[in-house]
């Protein structure tokens, strides 16, 4: 006995010294090295401060941010959307956690006798693409956003596909071209076509017409959509770290592998509206399938060009959707400036745009597609009032994916597989299993907004209008959203 309890001491002595030898070395290097200010002149204690300041991210979201407080998204978001992708209850109790009281927080008005049980009607097909030799009876109002392969993993974009398929919903490819993957759970696709032009490009990056006919030569895919901007970084091209540019991806996108995908900025062939209806007719023509871009609202100049441009062409010279997505959009990676400060939030463009289409007679012939941060039913409801046609989400289907928000996207180090490609942090991601929650988050999304439009009076979401909606203001009272952003009138869409 005593034998041991002196091998346990010398153990013991030996592990302090070894502590203060490494203690003695760390601070020997913190007070030479000239980077860290703190840790010159704090040897070894400063280093904690870059250590509390790493764990600090996560402490908050699990044990110091408040439900609604978090960004991007918070508790009370991420927690519906996991309910929802579960199949469980999305009931509450004792009363919303929601503060109402904060400037443009949208209420629904509720009708006095809203229609009865046997009077509720499910959202009908909208036709998108009526000059194209094959139009698109787009079955859902909810859909999943680009979310590129590459960016996003192999079992996270066959989850994503097989689940889409299961909910009668449509999946954006993303910029990074079409995969196997993408193509084998057999749903609805819209190709995107990016400013490098993968999986359609020549070697120069320019638009190759071939690959083009061979990827509109797949049933599946139903519409391409001309990347102009992207929400969380317009004006900047994609970007895909080397590391994850595996072979594969090399070989779907025409790109070499291992080294950093950036995208140009803009597309090299277009330098006015004039080019871009060009295009658009170009690909129409060679496709045969509904063409429409992806853009961020800057103001209402540009759009004005564009619609009067239409306007003199003719409609057939029309995209067939415009889809927008508000500065508040996310991607794997982005200069902060270009996240933070550029691009008018999906609230206000929305609108703008919405009343400049209406304005010059496009409504029936250009689809507006909303997106950016419009996860929960309530984004969604709202999107459908202030004039979107459809609704698309990246980073809900990623929640349902099993997303946790540990902000590793652009790292390939995310824990749960989803935009990785590290075949161990993969293994995570069950493809059988997140399907389900896929179709369970799509479905939930669906019924739940068209509660929200029966509760208002309407039969089904997408005759909700603004007059629907109220508005809180600064001064604590709310104003009907028509109000607020009057239109002249309320026109309803022909699906």
């Amino acid at each position: 006995m005593f034998l041991f309890v002196e091998f346990l001491a010398q153990v013991f002595l030996f592990a302090v010294g070894a502590l203060v030898l490494i203690a003695l070395v760390l601070a020997i290097y913190d007070r030479v090295q000239t980077k860290d200010a703190i840790r010159r002149n704090y040897p070894v204690i400063g280093r904690f401060r870059h250590l509390f300041s790493t764990l600090g991210e996560f402490f908050r979201q699990y044990f110091f941010a408040m439900d609604r407080e978090e960004m991007p998204f918070n508790r009370a978001q991420r927690d519906w959307v996991n309910h929802a992708s579960e199949g469980g209850s999305n009931t509450l109790a004792f009363g919303s956690t929601r503060n109402l009281f904060i400037p443009g927080t949208a209420i629904f008005v509720n009708a006095p006798f809203p229609p009865l049980d046997n009077q509720y009607a499910s959202t009908e097909p909208m036709q998108i693409g009526p000059t194209a030799r094959h139009p698109f009876a787009a079955p859902s109002f909810f859909n999943i956003s680009g979310m590129s392969y590459g960016a996003i993993s192999k079992p996270a974009v066959e989850a994503l596909s097989r689940g889409a398929k299961t909910a009668g919903i449509w999946m954006n490819t993303g910029e990074g071209g079409l995969s196997p993957y993408h193509l084998e759970g057999g749903c609805d696709i819209v190709f995107q076509i990016g400013t490098a032009k993968y999986g359609v490009r020549n070697p120069d990056g320019t638009l190759n017409d071939d690959k083009l006919r061979e990827i509109a030569a797949h049933d599946a895919v139903k519409m391409f959509e001309l990347k102009l901007a992207q929400g969380a970084k317009p004006g900047k091209g994609g970007i895909l770290p080397g590391a994850k540019v595996t072979p594969e991806i090399a070989q779907i996108r025409g790109i070499h592998p291992g080294t950093d995908s950036l995208s140009p900025n803009r597309h090299v062939e277009i330098d006015t509206f004039g080019d871009l209806l060009d295009m658009i007719a170009h690909i129409r023509e060679v496709t045969g399938k509904p063409v429409g871009i992806k853009t961020v609202v800057g103001g209402a100049e540009p759009f004005e060009d564009l619609f009067a441009l239409i306007c003199e062409r003719g409609d057939d010279s029309a995209p067939d959707f415009i889809t927008l997505d508000g500065g508040e959009g996310g991607t794997g990676a982005s200069p902060m400036p270009l996240m933070d400060l550029v691009g008018m939030s999906i609230r206000e463009g929305l609108l703008m745009v919405s009343d400049l289409r209406d304005r010059h007679g496009l409504k029936d012939r250009i689809r507006l597609v909303a997106s950016g941060k419009l996860i929960n039913p309530g984004d969604v409801a709202w999107a459908l009032a202030a004039g979107a046609d459809f609704v698309t989400s990246a980073r809900g289907f990623m929640f349902a994916l099993g997303c946790i928000q540990a902000l590793k996207c652009n790292k390939n180090t995310c824990p749960t597989g989803i935009t990785t490609h590290n075949p161990r942090l993969q293994k995570g991601l069950v493809v059988a299993v997140k399907e389900d929650r896929v179709a369970l988050y799509a479905r939930s999304v669906i019924k739940e907004v068209e509660t929200i439009a029966h509760s208002v009076g309407v039969t089904e979401p997408r005759l909700m209008r603004r007059r629907h909606v109220r508005l809180m203001g600064a001064d604590g009272t709310s104003h009907p959203m028509h109000e607020v952003f009057p239109r002249g009138h309320d026109i309803q869409t022909t699906p």
